[in-house]
């Protein structure tokens, strides 16, 4: 099982730039698989909308404190930084955007990087940030998935072209095309059926959130049947799980993920600042070993 971080990259703007470069450059050395960053492009004060990753709702960054940095312009930063460490959004809230400029990110991030950019994508919960930024909130499921099949053709078409039910794309050329080929991984977030059943038409992946062990088989469980059911087999998903607010006590948890169909564990790096970020980093090492000595599982997809 490989070990991935999650970098929301909080605290005091003048620090943020340092902060980055120093924990990319340590995951990095370190041999972590993947650097995963969140997106919020505004945050209100009270929002109605129910956070789904915390029993109370609450979001757990206060709107008057911070945000978080825009994905792409940290994984474009750390890219810079760094050689071998996968980099990720984690998630990328697609249908309250562009589909043409997020693919054109995604495709530019991907050949700066060297083929290195997992595109992790949902549809968001938060509606008062669909409405600032003028986007339906009911509608975004279904647009999701067009937004997806419209930057396919851009990433894979010499002469690109789209005609779905609420979005067209008239023929374009868009260059440079991402590295990887066809695309970069499509890794979906979310833990409903829907999510699952978006992943199993549309993925290479599943980022799972805030799961204990326990949870996350019950959903690995779930998310084959819905697979098997499209005709897919489990070994083309690569499985991600964050624990997020779960414990995680040590090497025996780290296993108990493993055995649970888990294939890359992603650790959240709650520090501010460089100097902390760092230790926070360095401190999750000895789960990094725990994971490398575990006994490698032939039936699960191998990623990156």
């Amino acid at each position: 099982m490989k070990i991935g971080l999650f970098l929301p990259l909080l605290g005091d703007p003048a620090g943020l730039r340092t902060a980055l470069i120093e924990s990319a450059r340590t995951a990095d050395r370190l041999g972590f698989h993947a650097l995963w960053f969140p997106e919020h492009v505004v945050l209100v004060d009270n929002p109605v909308s129910r956070y789904p990753y915390a029993e109370d709702g609450r979001f757990p960054i206060d709107a008057a404190q911070g945000g978080v940095i825009e994905p792409f312009v940290a994984i474009a930063m750390a890219a810079g930084v760094t050689e071998k460490i996968r980099l990720g959004t984690g998630i990328c809230l697609l249908p309250q955007r562009s589909p043409v400029y997020t693919a054109k990110q995604v495709a530019d991030c991907d050949v700066l990087s060297g083929g290195r950019v997992d595109f992790g994508v949902g549809i968001g919960w938060l509606r008062e940030e669909f409405e600032a930024l003028g986007e339906d909130f009911e509608g975004r499921a279904y647009r999701c998935r067009e937004y997806l099949d419209a930057m396919q053709a851009l990433w894979t078409d010499d002469v690109s072209r789209f005609e779905g039910r609420v979005y067209n794309l008239p023929p374009v050329r868009m260059l440079p095309k991402p590295l990887q080929k066809p695309s970069p991984p499509i890794i979906f977030g979310g833990d409903t059926d829907a999510a699952l059943r978006r992943v199993a038409d549309l993925g290479q992946g599943w980022f799972g959130f805030n799961h204990t062990p326990g949870e996350a088989a019950e959903r690995i469980q779930a998310l084959s049947g819905i697979l098997s059911r499209r005709g897919r087999n489990r070994r083309e998903i690569e499985v991600i799980v964050s624990p997020y607010l779960k414990p995680v006590d040590g090497p025996e948890t780290v296993a108990a993920y493993a055995a649970a169909g888990v294939d890359q564990l992603v650790l959240v790096v709650a520090a501010v600042g460089a100097t902390d970020s760092v230790r926070a980093i360095e401190g999750f090492v000895p789960l990094l070993e725990a994971a490398a000595a575990l006994p490698v599982v032939e039936n699960r997809r191998s990623a990156g």
